[in-house]
This record gives structure tokens, sequence and C-alpha cells, in this order.
């Protein structure tokens, strides 16, 4: 499996990608993982792009919904600051190399954002100035350093330039000898070993001929071959497609299709970011499900060292228990013997005579056979110890006790084992339940981790505009801006709408697409909450305000004589129809579309009709960010368990977008 995109990748990525994100903004950018950026652009009247750069891997637009931190790394703030709403003027791939250059205008200047897709990988902020304003590896090397304020150069080429390489210049891969070709290719160009295959393939040229050997003809078809897929990829004449082996195993991604996977199956994808895109995320759930396969099978391993050894102590303390049980039953089945040895031994000592001449005594005896030889073993005089067996049963005897006191030692060790084997037992039978735990959690893992994020909702044409759906199922839209007011009433307006605007200075337009229906007094009312909320009489704290609705031939662009309009900015003629004291509060709200939560939000009669979990906000002084954050926190208490986590996860701008003039505070009805 391709672990980073080639050369070739590269250069047809770059020129796809510029015809799509040239002169697209930075609306914001999040940062993956230590080496993973995504940056979400926006055009124009088009749905957002959403760019995914990896440090040594890959760069390309990506469909799906990736999960973003809540806390930004540092570096991240740091791109943050000098590129938001900055303009993308161009991408660039460096010198045939993988290196992608992304030029932006922003309000410091010409700014360019470098990524190293080779090696380790790096992304690097360079100044109009060309000195490095931030990395995300910062290091000294041999040919060059990558060190904050420094003059910003670019890693030396692995080769020459196969866009700029002429016939007479490749005829001098001859100087390298006896090296293969294929090896010679990819030192002597920068390409990878697989184009190299390819190109050889293609020319019919041995990849293991030495490179003295290459004759005129073959260094022809090498250079022909050369050429003609580099011209495929300029013109864009491209077929991207995923290969897989006969078991659907993620092979490999390319921009045009290769003699070298002619026997492997090929899926075919529209533009080559898409199918790298596809490739990369079954890559990255495959290292994933790897990570969390091994992660489990180190804790089962764990689990299962604990409980070989509990096994192993439950016999042990099983065998103790036992042999305890059976020298107490020995002593007392043979007591009279043991009795009159062990008086034997004592009177004997009480007689003056030393263990020395007692265990003497005893051992003669017991040769003499006067003393059963299957009782007396040895004695240990400094600790009084008679050790003795019996019936196969070796054991010790204390001197300082009775035979009776002995036997009950042993009865109690038999206890104390058991009441020890109880407790083994069931930490045997927990270790083996934390096993099956750890085998159904690991079956469930594979299962998540092999289950793609969800592909970004693709959003419909009104969501760059304030929008709701009324309790009705009218649609409602009302500009943000001037911009989409202006936007708003000259491209969407239509006769049979009805326009809605707050009496004050500094309100958005508000339509209801009626479709020529007539709308109910519900949605009339929601529609003027609306056009309420979202004015200038928000950011005063205002209670209510009056609203007025209209047909749209009341509404002009044209001033009279003498004035001027500015943009977002329009005449109304005729009679006003007046809705009076219209409240200002709006709900934020959780709903599930095409399987992913998504943030809605409008009236909070229209906002309860399509979610129960929603919250009440009204003006206030609170930041849109502290707001935001209680507003999540509210949510993902009102939420089920199983949306609680991914409710936290939502970005806070997702929420603060629908934040009227970007302050406000709960309101107490959130309670109920």
């Amino acid at each position: 499996m391709k672990v980073e995109m080639t050369s070739f990748d590269i250069a047809l990525i770059t020129s796809e990608l510029n015809q799509l994100i040239m002169d697209s903004r930075i609306d914001n950018i999040y940062q993956l993982n230590p080496v993973t950026l995504l940056f979400k652009l926006r055009k124009p009247s088009q749905s957002p792009y959403h760019l995914l750069i990896e440090a040594g891997k890959r760069i390309h637009l990506t469909s799906y919904a990736l999960k973003k931190p809540q806390r930004p790394p540092a570096f991240c703030m740091a791109l943050r600051k000098h590129l938001r709403n900055g303009k993308i003027l161009g991408m660039q791939q460096h010198e045939f190399e993988r290196i992608v250059t992304i030029k932006m205008h922003t309000r410091e200047g010409e700014i360019q954002l470098v990524s190293e897709l080779f090696g380790e990988g790096n992304i690097i902020l360079v100044s109009p100035q060309n000195e490095v304003l931030h990395a995300l590896t910062y290091r000294r090397m041999r040919d060059r350093n990558i060190l904050r304020g420094e003059i910003f150069q670019h890693a030396p080429p692995r080769g020459k330039n196969p866009e700029h390489l002429s016939r007479q210049e490749l005829a001098k891969i001859r100087g390298l000898g006896r090296l293969e070709i294929v090896r010679a290719l990819t030192k002597f160009l920068s390409i990878g070993g697989l184009y190299a295959e390819e190109i050889l393939l293609r020319a019919r040229v041995d990849k293991n001929v030495p490179c003295e050997n290459l004759t005129e003809q073959e260094i022809n078809k090498i250079f022909i071959h050369l050429r003609r897929i580099l011209s495929r990829i300029s013109d864009g004449e491209t077929e991207p497609h995923v290969i897989t082996d006969d078991e659907d195993n993620r092979v490999d991604v390319v921009p045009i299709l290769l003699e070298k996977y002619a026997h492997f199956k090929q899926k075919m994808y529209k533009t080559f970011s898409e199918a790298v895109d596809e490739y990369y995320m079954t890559m990255a759930l495959e290292e994933k499900r790897v990570k969390v396969t091994k992660g489990v099978g180190r804790k089962l391993e764990k689990q299962q060292r604990i409980l070989q050894s509990q096994q192993k102590a439950l016999e042990d303390l099983r065998g103790r228990a036992e042999r305890n049980r059976k020298i107490g039953d020995v002593i007392f089945a043979h007591f009279g013997e043991l009795q009159q040895l062990v008086q034997k031994i004592m009177d004997e000592k009480r007689s003056g005579k030393t263990w020395k001449q007692i265990i003497s005594d005893v051992e003669g005896e017991r040769n003499a056979k006067r003393v059963p030889a299957v009782y007396f073993h040895s004695l240990e005089s400094n600790r009084l110890i008679l050790n003795v067996s019996v019936r196969g049963l070796s054991f010790s005897l204390n001197l300082r006790q009775s035979i009776q006191v002995n036997a009950s030692g042993y009865y109690t060790r038999a206890k104390k084992a058991r009441k020890k084997r109880e407790g083994a037992e069931k930490a045997m039978r927990d270790a083996k339940a934390r096993i099956k735990e750890l085998q159904r959690e690991s079956g469930k893992q594979a299962m998540e981790t092999t289950k793609p994020p969800p592909k970004r909702r693709k959003k419909a044409w009104y969501e760059k505009f304030r929008w709701f759906r009324s309790s009705d199922g009218f649609l409602v839209i009302g500009g943000r801006d001037a911009t989409t007011n202006e936007i708003l009433i000259k491209k969407h307006m239509e006769p049979q709408d009805i326009v809605f605007h707050a009496d004050i200075h500094g309100a958005p337009f508000v339509l209801i697409k009626t479709e020529g229906k007539t709308p109910p007094q519900q949605t009339m009312g929601e529609s003027a909450q609306l056009a309420a909320s979202y004015s200038r009489a928000w950011r005063e704290m205002l209670s209510a305000i009056d609203v007025y609705w209209i047909s749209p031939e009341q509404v002009s662009k044209s001033p009279p004589s003498g004035r001027y309009l500015k943009k977002g900015a329009f005449m109304i003629r005729g009679s006003k129809n007046y809705v009076r004291n219209v409240p200002l509060r709006i709900a934020v709200g959780v709903e599930l579309k095409e399987k992913q939560l998504t943030i809605i939000g409008g009236p909070v009669e229209a906002i309860s009709k399509q979610t129960s979990t929603y919250v009440e906000i009204i003006s206030g002084k609170k930041s849109s960010g502290e707001l935001a954050k209680e507003v999540r926190k509210l949510l993902a208490k009102k939420a089920s368990k199983a949306s609680e986590k991914r409710i936290q996860e939502i970005p806070l701008e997702e929420i603060q977008k629908f934040i009227p003039s970007g302050r406000g505070t709960v309101s107490p009805a959130v309670s109920r």
C-alpha cells in the first residue's frame, strides 16, 4: 500500500486544485493531529472546499466530515492569525519535487505556505520577505535550516526536473555505469520507483540493464514514454483510479492507468482529488484499526498472563489445602505412636541428655526397629522441630506444642488455604470476565475504526443566508450582511414572496418563499421574529421591536433623484403592514440530517417543532464564544447519551453563526 504521493501525483493534483480553489478565501484552519491541517475555503455562491494537507504524505480536497479538536494547537493558531480571510492566488509544485507551494494574499502581503510531502514532512509559513514565520517542525540541517526568522530555502533537488529534461541530458545516464537503469532513473530524476518501472515497462526496456549497456534506441524509447506520461498529466488527460487486489485491499491510487497494474482491480473516480481522498481514508482507517487491535491485544496479553499466574496460584492453594488436611488426618490416625515418640524425646531431654545423644539414641532404636522408621525423619534441635514421615507424608511437629495443637495447626492452615483459594477463584472469574470484555471491546472497536466518518453534507443554496423552516413548512430566508441582503433581494426575491424588515436602521431583509401559497399567521409571526432578532435592536438590547411586511413590488433599488443607496439598502414604497412588539429571542438546536448532527437556528416555535434539543437565547452581554460554549454544554446535557459526545465535538463557530450581533445570553426559559 502506497504511503505518500509521488511527484507525478502532486503534478496532477496541484493543477486540478488550482482550477478549483484559486481566488477562494481562507475561512478557517484546523489542525486535526500533529501533522495534518484542514483548510476551510469559501468562494462566492459555492459550497465550501476543505483542503487537507498531511506533512510528508498528501494534499487533496476531502468530502469527509472529519473530527476537529476543540482546542487548536499553537501552530494552528499562528496560521489563523496570518491567513484567515486571505485570498489564494495559486498553487504550484516546486521543481517536480514532492513540494507544494500555496501563495496567498493577506493583509501582510503575499505569504507562502510550503508543504513538504517527503520524508518526515513539514509545513512552513513564509513571509513576504521570504523568511520563515512559523513551521510545523523547526530543524537545523546540513544543507539548510528551518528556523523562525531565517531566510527560507527549499530542500536541494533529488535529481533533474524531468519536465525540463532534454534527450541529450537523459543520455548522460550512461555515466552511472553498472547501476541498473530502474535505480538510475530514480536517482537521476525526481521520480520514484513506481514510475521508473512504468516508463521502462512501456519502453520495453529490461529494468535490470546496466546504464552503460543502454543503446541509443533504448534511451530514445525511455525519453519518449517519459514525455508522454508528463504530457498527459500536464494536459489533464487523466484517468484517476484506486487500485485494489483480489481481496479488495487498497494497493495504490494513480492519476493515469499504469501497465504495472493491468491485472489488478481498478475503480475510476471523477477527479484525482476524490480518488486520493477515498484511498487515504481507507488507509487511515486501516492504520487506526491496527493501532486499536494492537492496543487491545496488549491488554489481552496482560490479562492472560495474570490469568495464568492466578491459575498457578490456585493450583498451589488447592494442593496446600489438601496436604494440610491430610496431615491433620494422619496425625489423629497415628496419634498414639506420634505421642509416644514425642514423649520419649522430651523425657530423655529432661533426663539431661544432649540433643546429639537423643538423636543418636532415636536413630539407633530406629535402626534396631524399636522406633518405627516411618515416623522419625530428623530433629531440628535449635528450633525444637521434629520432622516425621507417615504414609508417604513428610511433615513437622513443634515439640513445644501438644500433638493435638500440631494437628489443629495443620487444619487451620488448610482452612486458610481454602479461603485464599476462594479469593483466587473469584479473581480468576474476574480475569476471565475482563478477557471476554476486552474481546467484545476489540470487536466493537474494530467495527468502529473500519467505519469511515460521514461524508460532509452538501449544503442547500439558501444555507448561506439566515434561514429556517417555519412551523407550517415554509422556507424563510434572511440576509446576513449588506452583501447577502443585496443578493437576497436581487437574485432570490420572487413576485409571490412576502418581504419582512424590522422598523430600525441596520436590519436584514427576510423573505417567506411562499411558492404561491398563503402563509398562516404562525409563519408570519415567526418570520417577523427572525427579522427582529437579527436586527440592530438585538445589539441595543431591546426586548421587542416593530416589524413590517410588504410585497416584492414595493422594494426598489432606485433611489429618489439626488440620493444614493448603500449596498444592501433598498427603497420601500407604499403602505407597510406592521407586526407590533415582536419579542427578540431565537433558539439554537441540534437536528439529525443525513446521519450527521447539524446545528439549526431560528424562532423558538419553529425550531421546537423540528427538535426537542434546543436552547433559547435572548439579547445580553456574553460574547459569542463564551455563549456558544454554554449553549453547546446545554445541548449536550439535553441530548441522548448516544449524541452527547458528538455534540461536544461540534465546532463552536457552528453555534456562533446563529448568535445575533455576536452577543447574547441564555434565556431563563431554558430551564424548563
